[in-house]
């Protein structure tokens, strides 16, 4: 099996790591939390032999090169860096993938700077102002959340997570993906991903920054924003048995009025939160066909 290309991308002082595939139209695949850059292993040559230029991206913080100093995790910031990623290669227009966190970075992105996006592609989180403003809605989704008020306690989380050699993560995959048997060397490298200086508080600092009272939808004007617009062709995937975000859940915050120029939402049956590695081939069957007709 060819290995992928190991590069990097700026946005100013930042540094952010990249694995990368193939020739062709640009293909950036964000990875989501707990997970790095090889979330896209089974993608990047599915895309590459298609004709795409796949580049996997480690996420701000995601790598001691990549923690801000000021340590902003806002959406905001979040969606900047992507911006730069793009102008850093040179590319007027991408298409762009997204599990997770990588996902809520897609909407956001994909609401601000449409015009840079030639489609979306997003696994297991749906629009993540939706998420915020209705999933309270929701009584199994917010039993479901509970980690993310659980790392607002400082101090505690971030002892929790990092004990037992992080065990906590183990138990979150396997929660998340029940019935998947994730390869043993997957976890180790996603654990060491988090061992390394800063990362650890800053995967978490994603969640401080998202449910800061500042970034939560608690006034009228706030709630209506919270309802923005992305006119990219999307795709938005959920697994069926996803611990973290539940599909019905999912394909409810989806809704069609919000995506003015096409919106498929799909149900993958069998698999849960990680879907794009517990059934890599089902997963990138619908990537291609989805990406080939944009």
């Amino acid at each position: 099996m060819i290995e992928p290309e190991r590069g990097v991308l700026r946005h100013g002082p930042l540094r952010f790591s990249t694995l990368a595939m193939g020739e062709g139209p640009l293909v950036l695949c964000l990875h989501g939390f707990p997970d790095n850059a090889g979330s896209f292993r089974h993608q990047l040559p599915a895309l590459a032999e298609a004709g795409f230029r796949a580049v996997s991206v480690t996420l701000r913080g995601y790598e001691p090169s990549s923690v801000p100093e000021d340590g902003d995790y806002s959406s905001d910031a979040l969606a900047q860096d992507v911006i730069a990623w793009l102008d850093d290669l040179d590319v007027d227009r991408a298409h762009l993938v997204g599990h997770d966190w990588g996902a809520a970075i897609a909407y956001t992105i994909g609401g601000e700077s449409p015009e840079r996006f030639l489609s979306l592609t997003t696994m297991a989180v749906p629009h993540s102002g939706r998420f915020l403003a209705e999933a309270m809605l929701h009584p199994k989704q917010l039993l479901l959340s509970w980690y993310m008020v659980f790392f607002q306690l400082r101090g505690i989380a971030d002892y929790v997570v990092e004990r037992n050699n992080y065990r906590f993560i183990e138990r979150l995959w396997r929660s998340w993906s029940p019935g998947w048997d994730f390869p043993r060397e997957i976890i180790e490298d996603v654990i060491s991903t988090l061992r390394a200086p800063g990362v650890k508080e800053s995967a978490l600092g994603y969640y401080r920054a998202s449910l800061a009272p500042s970034a939560l939808p608690l006034t009228p004007e706030k709630r209506l924003a919270a309802r923005y617009k992305i006119e990219v062709p999307t795709l938005a995937l959920t697994g069926e048995k996803d611990g973290c975000i539940d599909s019905g859940v999912f394909q409810a915050l989806m809704y069609p009025e919000d995506f003015p120029n096409g919106l498929d939402v799909q149900c993958v049956p069998g698999v849960g939160h990680f879907l794009h590695q517990e059934s890599p081939e089902k997963i990138n069957t619908l990537l291609l066909n989805f990406l080939q007709q944009r």
